[in-house]
């Protein structure tokens, strides 16, 4: 457990949806169609539209498991309360010795939402799944930050449309995407009306690994995992070279589950070659490509001691733990004792700026007010 004033704040946290979620929110008419959770003998696994194989969830929720019991498959009965009872992740987080949390979706959920094109179902699938996290997060804003789930369907109109109307509820205190509104993970013109509306707000635009419309399928990789950073530095480049910061400057973009043992290569190439390029190109910028990366780009990680060792090449204000509980990368209940081991050579100063003030900043930890609330209308609901 930290002791003293030292506090973890995780970038980078999970739900555990339950399966009747999205069938007790949507519209009638889209309850037949509505993702939800069937039982096999393996375990339970997510029924979306469309695609043949259910989704199975148990790497997602196997965390402080002995390591032959992290499995593929699962019940949902057979998991842990706090990935869909806010009451029970409270008590998760004090037996892990974590302060609070920043919500993310199970990745396949997002995906599969993103992934539907019918517009209106679209958005009452991505409405209701906002609905039902700001309930959770409501529950404790002082201990979670939960993240408006943008629409990817139907322009950035409608993206700012939803962000405004959830945006502000208690604990509901940044936005995410899994592309753009456009319905693609190319950046358009069009997208400037949603990052004047960030901007104006003053919150992160999140990006979980990575942007992209795909089919999400079942557990079966062979080691899942490992290239997570894949996307990150071309997303960097794009909203670099769009001229994005030069227009928004105040503009924040937090990457979640991306490391950042790459990130002082990448600006020492993308810095060398823009040098070498921009009196042919003439790219317009306002400043060299890497300071644009240390400025306005922020890394999770749970796991990077190269990146750790390497921190003079990086802004330290820009780098945020993770504990990417309840997943198979967390290191519950020992997420301390990784830490130690981890940062032994980090000075006491920037172990606090990543372990708790740089997510307390961003995310405003420090700004809002308990609510009060102390019992559990997502638990009573499911």
């Amino acid at each position: 457990m930290p002791l003293g004033s030292t506090r973890l704040i995780s970038a980078d946290s999970h739900f555990n949806e339950p399966g009747d979620l999205f069938i007790n929110r949507v519209p009638a008419k889209f309850k037949d169609r509505a993702p939800h959770m069937k039982k096999f003998e393996e375990g339970d696994g997510w029924i979306f539209e469309g695609l043949p194989e259910p989704r199975n969830f148990g790497w997602n929720a196997c965390a402080g498991l002995e390591p032959e019991q992290m499995k593929a498959w699962m019940h949902f009965e057979d998991m842990r309360k706090g990935g869909w009872d806010p009451a029970e992740r409270v008590k998760e987080q004090d037996r892990d010795g974590v302060t609070a949390e920043v919500m993310y979706p199970t990745p396949s959920l997002q995906a599969a939402m993103a992934l539907v094109e019918d517009e209106e179902f679209h958005l009452a699938l991505v409405r209701a799944y906002n609905d039902w996290v700001s309930e959770y997060v409501a529950y404790d804003p002082k201990r979670f930050c939960g993240l408006v789930l943008l629409p990817n369907r139907g322009g950035a109109k409608v993206a700012v449309e939803e962000m405004n109307r959830v945006l502000g509820r208690p604990g509901m205190r940044s936005v995410m995407s899994q592309a753009y509104p456009n319905g693609s993970a190319v950046m358009s013109p069009d997208e400037d009306y949603l990052w004047a509306a960030i901007h104006e707000r003053d919150v992160c635009y999140n990006i979980h690994v990575a942007l992209g419309i795909y089919k999400p399928s079942p557990h079966k990789a062979k080691l899942p995992g490992y290239g997570r950073f894949f996307d990150a530095p071309n997303r960097c480049i794009e909203f670099i070279f769009n001229g994005v910061f030069d227009r928004f400057p105040n503009l924040k973009v937090a990457f979640a589950e991306v490391d950042f043992g790459w990130v002082p290569y990448v600006k020492e190439q993308i810095d060398n070659n823009y040098q070498r390029l921009e009196k042919v190109n003439k790219f317009g910028l306002e400043r060299l490509p890497s300071e644009y990366i240390d400025e306005h780009f922020y890394f999770g990680y749970m796991t990077d001691s190269f990146g750790l060792n390497n921190l003079e090449f990086m802004n330290p204000d820009r780098v945020l733990w993770s504990t990417d509980y309840p997943h198979i990368s967390a290191d519950y209940p020992y997420s301390w004792r990784t830490i130690q081991a981890s940062m032994s050579g980090v000075p006491g100063p920037v172990k606090q700026k990543i372990l708790h003030e740089n997510a307390a900043k961003l995310y405003g930890f420090d700004t809002e007010a308990a609510t009060g609330v102390k019992t559990s209308p997502v638990a009573a609901a499911a």
